[in-house]
């Protein structure tokens, strides 16, 4: 009963399931500037369901365990490849502020981007109704997608 009453008025804050992903790329750096964007309290019980439940959930300070944990989380959640090869992010930063938790992370490429592919898995076996937003700029190509539990990956050709 007390756990029904708690989910209950815990959804009423925040009733939509979605996530926001940009994808920027900077060719004086060959790379990409990724930004994320969660509630905090969706990515602790993502976490949970993955048996991967979070101790120290103070992600507030930018501490190296808090780094760690976003991480490996989203290396895993969010799989950018470019040309067919997959990159690897390197998180910049994490910012925590009423239920929201942003990150910001550099993802190297070293080639001129053709095609991109986005596969986010960020609470798709959570919720059926997740929507995770992705936003690929790329010079002059600029595109936006819906990315749901049941479509989870899209490719994005530059011309």
């Amino acid at each position: 009963m007390f756990k029904t009453l708690f989910f209950s008025i815990l959804l009423l804050f925040h009733p939509v399931h979605v996530t926001l992903t940009s994808i920027d790329y900077v060719p004086e750096m060959d790379s990409f500037k990724v930004f994320v964007r969660m509630y905090f309290d969706d990515f602790l019980r993502d976490n949970k369901l993955n048996g991967k439940e979070i101790q120290n959930k103070d992600f507030s300070t930018n501490n190296s365990s808090s780094r760690n944990v976003l991480e490996k989380y989203l290396a895993e959640k969010v799989i950018i490849e470019v040309n067919e090869k997959q990159l690897s992010g390197k998180l910049q930063d994490i910012n925590l502020v009423d239920n929201e938790i942003s990150m910001n992370l550099v993802y190297s490429t070293g080639k001129k981007p053709k095609t991109i592919t986005v596969k986010n898995l960020i609470m798709t076996d959570l919720y059926s109704d997740q929507s995770n937003m992705i936003i690929v700029k790329i010079s002059d190509f600029e595109e936006g997608v819906k990315l749901t539990a049941d479509k989870t990956e899209q490719t994005f050709k530059i011309k």
